[in-house]
């Protein structure tokens, strides 16, 4: 009875039941294993030291990222006889090479030259056997389809900009991991409207792993950070959901966002990816130094600089990050090029938007006390 069940069931015909159970699988796993990593790395000591860049001062673990790890496999192989088997398994390849990179960093050091082949290595996996790749321009500055050999190396850079950009927002308390549960939410339903279901399966998976992290994320007794092994994991996969939905809509001439996809991804994926430009900025141009030379200069920092909390700072930009996207949602009607336009000033404006009330409030409540 069970086999004859199993061999006629099909996620396709209740998707939504399908996602719910992949979602609370996920969660469920991640959240009843981080407990079990806070307690062998206290007892085995396996904490993150503070340092003059750090934003805490107690000694943390920085082992989430096994837990998000965890519960993305065990989710991914059960699954796998259902759906896509081929990108299930080479997505599941990608992150494990990626997950023992991460953890060889966090336990020890792992030098930047190793992290970048790992990370080109499984970025090339998922590019040449699935195929899956920006094609082109999508008439952004008149380039409508690039070479193969130029779609591909075109590709790998993106997925390279977009790991390594979600990687440096990781600084204050639950930014990273709620920043890629907005966009893992916003891919879940793209996903889900174009019938992608191994790829919204991934995305509502990825949701509930975060969701178990930023619990403890968040905590002051029970902390835990994502580290080096969860940034690159849940990086890579932000970068592979925004390929996979270029690719997607480049590729086919009757989807919705057949032209708009790129502007889409990047209002999506704007925080990190506007603040690495402005980072690579001021250390090259204003500071004079290596852009790969640490420091205190992100957005978040002059968050934290300017009064906020690390709550309050997570939250702003979180919701700065979703305006942002409701209003590229409705921007569609316009020329790419204009949207891309648009996005950049506003997008600017509205991470502006915190400093310039903190002063006006602070001013006001100088002008009471008075």
């Amino acid at each position: 009875m069970i086999k004859t069940l199993l061999e006629n069931f099909n996620p396709e015909v209740n998707p939504v039941i399908w996602l719910l159970c992949a979602f609370v699988l996920a969660f469920v796993i991640a959240y009843h294993t981080f407990p079990t990593i806070l307690y062998v790395a206290k007892e085995k000591h396996l904490m993150d030291e503070p340092d003059s860049r750090s934003m805490h001062s107690n000694k943390t673990p920085t082992l989430g990222g096994i837990g998000i790890f965890l519960s993305l496999v065990v989710v991914m192989t059960i699954v796998g006889a259902w759906l896509n088997t081929k990108v299930l398994l080479l997505v599941m390849g990608a992150l494990t090479i990626l997950f023992f990179l991460g953890l060889k960093d966090d336990l020890t050091v792992l030098s930047a030259r190793k992290k970048f082949i790992g990370q080109l290595l499984a970025a090339l996996l998922l590019i040449i056997f699935t195929d899956t790749r920006i094609v082109g321009f999508s008439k952004i500055l008149d380039v409508d389809i690039l070479p193969y050999w130029v779609s591909i190396g075109f590709t790998l850079f993106v997925y390279i900009l977009i790991i390594n950009a979600y990687n440096l927002i990781d600084g204050v308390d639950g930014l990273a991991g709620s920043i890629a549960l907005l966009i893992g939410a916003i891919f879940s339903v793209l996903f889900y409207s174009s019938g992608a279901l191994s790829l919204a399966t991934i995305s509502v998976a990825l949701m509930g792993a975060l969701i178990a992290f930023l619990r403890l994320n968040f905590s002051s007794k029970n902390k835990i950070f994502m580290g080096d092994t969860g940034s690159m994991i849940v990086g890579f996969l932000l970068a592979f959901f925004t390929i996979s939905f270029i690719s997607q809509s480049q590729t086919n001439v009757d989807s919705q966002y057949f032209r708009d996809s790129p502007a889409l991804a990047f209002a999506m994926l704007f925080f990190p990816l506007i603040d690495t430009l402005r980072i690579f900025f001021i250390r090259v141009v204003i500071l004079k130094k290596s852009p790969f030379k640490a420091d205190k200069n992100h957005i978040h920092h002059r968050f934290i600089q300017a009064g906020y909390s690390h709550v309050q700072t997570t939250f702003t930009i979180v919701f700065i990050n979703l305006i942002i996207v409701f209003i590229a949602f409705n921007m569609l009607h316009l020329n790419l090029n204009t949207q891309i336009g648009l996005l950049l000033i506003y997008g600017s404006l509205l991470y502006c938007a915190p400093f310039v009330l903190k002063r006006v409030f602070s001013k006001k409540g100088k002008s009471v006390k008075v």
